[in-house]
């Protein structure tokens, strides 16, 4: 039987009150005030309807993986009075970057340097500045996108061949399957190569993101100073 968009409401309004109880716990736990977070629903693979239920309910940042999707859910939220942040976190490919420029608040996944450079041109192009972050591959995983971990202090050093972009931090994934490292090992190094690079960042107080940390492992995320967390099960529901 298909859900109504009252049933919808009821049901993601139980999860994420239940989800933001432990947010606040964990955050004033680490000794940090829970304003400073920012959670962002992804709605990936979900309808519209749940996009749009999610922002009635207060989740002011929506996170997608696909250009495509969210350019559709974003105009169909628009044609209904929502106008919630949109984020992209999943992987970007150069021809769909000239689609999203505009359209989103910041790009979680830029992987690699000729990726960064088509952004910051099609941004140029379009009068516009875009926020980004490096996606870094902490665990150097073979199935993961994402720069090394010596990557951000070349790209950053160069900044001014990039005008058309401000680089405002860090983006990681943590292993879903066990390896060699834990997600806590992951989201430390993350943040000890975050405070390294603010030193050669031209304008620090930009520099000020740390995105990390999905529904499975983001109490993880929080102990470890992410400012961004991307929540898609613990908000929505599991996806079938």
């Amino acid at each position: 039987m298909e859900e109504t968009s009252v049933s919808i409401e009821l049901r993601m309004k139980e999860r994420l009150e239940t989800f933001l109880k432990t947010v606040r716990t964990e955050m004033e736990n680490a000794g940090r005030n829970p304003a400073e977070l920012t959670v962002i629903g992804v709605s990936k693979f979900f309808p519209a309807d749940y996009a749009r239920a999610a922002v009635k309910l207060g989740v002011c940042h929506l996170g997608e993986n696909r250009v495509t999707e969210l350019l559709s859910k974003k105009e169909e939220l628009e044609r209904d009075g929502f106008y919630p942040e949109w984020h992209l976190i999943g992987t970007l490919q150069t021809n769909k970057v000239k689609k999203i420029i505009g359209n989103v608040s910041l790009i979680h996944s830029v992987d690699s340097a000729r990726l960064l450079s088509e952004i910051s041109d099609r941004s140029m192009s379009a009068g516009t500045v875009t926020d980004v972050l490096l996606q870094i591959n902490i665990s150097q995983e073979q199935s993961k996108h994402g720069f090394t971990k010596t990557d951000p202090e070349t790209i950053l050093r160069h900044s001014a061949d990039y005008p058309g972009v401000a680089v405002r931090g860090l983006m990681t994934m943590a292993p879903i399957v066990p390896c060699a490292y834990t997600p806590r090992m992951v989201f430390e190094e993350l943040r000890e190569l975050f405070e390294r690079t603010r030193k050669i960042v031209d304008r620090p107080e930009l520099w000020t993101i740390l995105s990390m940390g999905m529904s499975q492992d983001y109490i993880e995320a929080i102990r470890c100073g992410a400012t961004h967390i991307r929540i898609g099960t613990a908000i929505f529901g599991p996806r079938t």
